[in-house]
């Protein structure tokens, strides 16, 4: 079975994956891209704001003071779930601290609008990054994202934009070479894989043609 490999992130503004809102959708499979932005139903705070850049202002979401168009949730999430498809083979969904966040966040509004058996058709299941990078890395201080992107790809990056995370995550991962992928298959049913892959093809990194909901 072959399988694409989708480096993902929901961005939302707060922590409380029962009931946050999605801002920002955004998935990145070698040179193809996927970004939508989606007007949030509850306000948002100051710090929320101050951490992300984003603001609401007469119905309208601003990113660092900028107007951004919007997607209704319910079309953007159908968006994806056709960007998922357009590549005809099961995918892989792939973030960091996955399991504590972006897939109950992802799993919950996909039920709430509907649109979970469509999505399970297509998806093979999601990885976590998170542990991986505890098996592949013994004895670093910190693990999160911000510091393996430093440790590894000496550089930094915006930790708060959905398109940036998936961005550095597909990089971070081809970083590891083969290490993160025999980890990956050795570990599958620790990824809540339904099957484990017998081979994931990993499209070379360049700059991306972004493929938007709009």
């Amino acid at each position: 079975m072959i399988i694409s490999m989708f480096f993902f992130s929901p961005l939302n503004p707060r922590l409380d994956t029962t009931s946050c809102d999605i801002i920002q959708i955004s998935a990145i499979c070698g040179e193809k891209a996927f970004n939508c932005y989606c007007l949030p139903s509850k306000a948002l705070s100051e710090s929320a704001a101050s951490i992300t850049g984003f603001t609401v202002k007469e119905n309208q979401l601003f990113l660092n003071g900028k107007l951004i168009s919007t997607t209704p949730l319910l079309t953007a999430l159908e968006a994806f779930i056709d960007f998922l498809y357009s590549f005809q083979c099961p995918v892989l969904l792939v973030a960091h601290n996955a399991m504590r966040f972006d897939t109950p966040i992802l799993t919950r509004v996909l039920r709430h609008h509907s649109l979970y058996v469509r999505f399970q058709k297509v998806v093979e299941g999601f990885v976590d990054t998170l542990p991986l990078s505890k098996r592949l890395c013994f004895d670093l201080p910190s693990y999160s994202l911000k510091y393996l992107v430093q440790h590894y790809l000496k550089k930094t990056f915006n930790a708060h934009n959905a398109v940036e995370d998936a961005r550095i995550l597909q990089e971070l991962f081809r970083a590891w070479n083969n290490s993160g992928l025999n980890l990956l298959m050795q570990n599958a049913s620790q990824t809540h894989l339904q099957t484990a892959p017998q081979y994931v093809p990993l499209l070379a990194f360049s700059p991306l043609k972004d493929s938007t909901c709009e």
